[in-house]
């Protein structure tokens, strides 16, 4: 499968496209006639009030967190109008793949975290929205989540970063760069045909194979929990989810979110002071962990909650980690759900 056919309405859905035009990076180059992929639910009321803002992980896109939004649940297009906006770099918004200007694959522009608030920011004003009742995201979205009450606090009035943090901690930052050089231990790569027409995959397998040893837990593996989820071996567990999840996308578009993923952090706003950064948020916070994430640690999570006034810890258990948000296991997204449906419920 080419990138071209995995970065489509037919693999992920319906989307709608926002013109952000020629858009002015924070690092100082310009996307040229950019856009930013986007799915809504539900309909903005009149006051422009009862939006949930909905940003997606590394590697994700709407279709991934799709299962959170339906009737009855928390995020409910009956009552809310959810939007779920694209990574700007991650395959349906302008990306490395798709980016016909000055820049393309290796040489497209370095993005931030705030870019995508920033895009995002414009897409809500374009469509209405005066205020955000709660802005929440896992893993990579969280981050866009922190950034999001950091930069705007009087849009925001709850905000629920799951599994992910404010500032990208050395330990995940090493991570970020182990799996991008198994991204780029390809032969190809050193050879720089590593485009979206090559068929090597090897680096995307290895890719996989690294999340896979770090995405769940080790209980996981040694209670063999992937046998109740339908997976004939270990082997198959790693081909058929791991291997399978990364092999149809671009590296270049995996490697421009990893940037961003890498360099995530709110302090800048405060001259490098977490501390300040974090003090300044004035939306209710609830900090959802998974108690056995090694990727972004409920230590981590905690950390960081306590620099936050009037805030909360809320820790979900689950041996598949960081991986729980997924919702392979029915409980699981169960749980998670109605964390959100307590988290919307609180008076703000």
């Amino acid at each position: 499968m080419s990138a071209n056919t995995y970065y489509s309405a037919e693999q992920h859905g319906d989307f709608e496209v926002y013109d952000l035009g020629d858009f002015v990076l924070e690092g100082g180059a310009t996307l040229r006639n950019a856009e930013l992929a986007y799915t809504t639910y539900g309909e903005l009321n009149e006051q422009g009030d009862n939006a949930i803002l909905f940003p997606v992980m590394f590697s994700g896109t709407h279709a991934a967190m799709a299962p959170y939004v339906g009737e009855g649940l928390a995020l409910d297009p009956s009552q809310y109008f959810i939007v779920i906006p694209n990574q700007l770099g991650g395959g349906l918004s302008t990306s490395p793949h798709n980016y016909y200007g000055p820049y393309h694959a290796r040489h497209f522009p370095e993005l931030s975290i705030g870019d995508d608030v920033r895009a995002q920011h414009q897409l809500l004003e374009s469509l209405g929205v005066k205020q955000l009742q709660m802005v929440t995201g896992w893993s990579m979205g969280a981050q866009q989540t922190y950034e999001w009450a950091v930069r705007y606090p009087d849009m925001v009035k709850r905000a629920a970063p799951i599994g992910g943090t404010a500032k990208t901690t050395s330990h995940c930052s090493l991570f970020v760069d182990v799996f991008c050089e198994a991204l780029k231990s390809d032969p190809a790569w050193s050879k720089g045909d590593y485009d979206s027409s090559s068929e090597v995959q090897e680096g995307l397998r290895r890719m996989g194979h690294v999340f896979a040893m770090m995405g769940v837990s080790r209980e996981f593996y040694n209670q063999n929990v992937w046998q109740e989820f339908g997976f004939s071996s270990y082997e198959d567990f790693l081909t058929g989810l791991w291997e399978n999840w990364f092999l149809p996308m671009d590296p270049n578009n995996l490697l421009c979110m990893a940037k961003k993923w890498r360099q995530g952090d709110v302090s800048r706003h405060f001259d490098g002071n977490l501390t300040q950064a974090l003090a300044s948020i004035t939306a209710k916070v609830s900090v959802v962990s998974f108690e056995k994430d090694m990727f972004i640690t409920a230590a981590d999570c905690k950390l960081e909650q306590q620099m936050i006034s009037g805030s909360e810890l809320i820790s979900i258990p689950s041996l598949w980690g960081h991986f729980t948000m997924l919702g392979v296991n029915p409980d699981d997204f169960k749980l998670i759900d109605n964390t959100l449906k307590k988290i919307l419920a609180q008076a703000v």
